[in-house]
């Protein structure tokens, strides 16, 4: 009985709190908001004595939204600013869905009253489509004026414009063709390349891969980056790696040795006394005890090393007006190491975390070329992120 009670105190504190917020949001003047509390609340049981206040509510926020809805609008209208016809036909559009999100719940009782709530709907199909027309022509209109500048934000603007027109207004007159010029002409084109200033030949390969933006991913809506130069595009910008510095360090076989020992168990032996006699247990047998023995092992360690740094920058040029717009330092290195080990003596001496040196042999040293290839994923991962936090735009 007690939970029962306790479950019906927690029912009543949450239907009173859900119709306390719906008040508050109405008395804030939030009237979608108090209306989307209404409809949810009157989804389930919407007849009953304990959905009431929801109804009267609901009743309330539906007259107060649109009655604001239409004095904005006979606002709007006495203006006749082309600026508010999206706001004109976004409101009717307001209008029309409030009406429908309330359609499917009547007719709504109020029980005291011994009627049915009242909800005035109105056909707005006419002040639609003529809002919508309107507003059409104007972003159809307006586009065509933007894409007659010679900003490319001018472009982007036109394009948004279009894609609006497009999402309220499908295949308008040529506004698909449009958006594409838009797009074309608000897009940064940007011309990707590397230089040289070393005294070493950058391998191929490394050059043709961090060139390769089709594998960073970099490409969105207004930049496009090109590592060959196509015909009938103006590019916009450059994006320049510049190679400065390579060093290469000597192949070197560095040699150290070193001894391991390690006491191990060699059989049992018996114990024997201060004056070394065997000392013996109650029933007179000598005591046997482990036998312990040190073991060791001496290692040749061998340690093939090499390494090569590379030194660049990347440049940031506006090829329109060809200033170097910001430059930004970058490096990266590659180290090749090998270590193999030989020994004498007793293996089992030796750690055993170690013991997979003893089955490495000498490798051949890369060449130049290849240490300066295997540079290039570091050097790439670094590039990408200067281009990642530096946008051109």
């Amino acid at each position: 009985m007690q939970k029962i009670t306790l479950l019906v105190s927690i029912l009543f504190l949450v239907f009173s709190c859900g119709v306390k917020t719906t008040q508050s949001l109405i008395n804030d003047g939030d009237y979608d908001g108090a209306i989307n509390r209404a409809v949810e609340a009157l989804k389930t049981k919407k007849d009953s004595k304990g959905k009431q206040d929801y109804v009267y509510l609901l009743e309330e926020a539906f007259a107060k939204a649109k009655d604001r809805d239409l004095r904005d609008l006979e606002m709007m209208e006495k203006e006749k600013n082309p600026a508010n016809l999206e706001r004109i036909y976004n409101t009717y559009i307001q209008l029309n869905n409030r009406q429908e999100k309330i359609r499917p719940l009547l007719p709504l009782q109020l029980l005291k009253q011994g009627r049915n709530a009242q909800f005035q709907f109105d056909n707005y199909s006419d002040q639609i489509v003529s809002s919508k027309n309107a507003l059409s022509k104007y972003l159809y209109e307006n586009a065509q004026v933007l894409l007659k500048s010679s900003n490319k934000l001018d472009f982007r603007k036109a394009y948004d414009d279009l894609a609006y027109l497009e999402s309220i207004n499908p295949n308008y007159k040529n506004a698909r063709k449009l958006m594409d010029d838009a797009q074309f002409k608000g897009t940064d084109f940007v011309n990707v390349y590397a230089t040289n200033e070393t005294n070493m030949i950058i391998p191929r390969q490394l050059q043709n891969d961090l060139l390769d933006f089709s594998t960073y991913g970099l490409n969105d809506k207004w930049t496009v980056y090109h590592n060959v130069k196509q015909k009938n595009i103006s590019y916009d910008y450059g994006l320049i790696l510049n190679f400065r510095e390579i060093f290469i360090s000597p192949e070197q076989i560095k040699e150290k040795e070193f001894t391991k020992e390690r006491e191990i168990k060699d059989g049992v032996r018996t114990l024997l006394d201060s004056r070394g006699k065997p000392v013996k247990d109650s029933l007179g047998r000598p005591i046997k005890v482990d036998n312990f023995k040190i073991i060791k092992i001496r290692i040749f360690e061998f340690r093939q090393y090499k390494a090569c740094q590379v030194t660049a920058k990347v440049d940031y040029v506006n090829l329109k007006t060809n200033q170097l717009m910001q430059s930004f330092p970058v490096a990266s290195e590659y180290v090749f190491e090998n270590v193999y080990s030989t020994y004498r003596g007793n293996i089992n001496a030796c750690d055993e975390n170690y013991l997979g040196y003893f089955n490495k042999r000498p490798v051949p040293f890369p060449n130049n070329e290849q240490m300066v290839f295997d540079t290039g994923e570091d050097l790439k991962a670094k590039f990408k992120n200067i281009i990642v936090r530096n946008r051109f735009r």
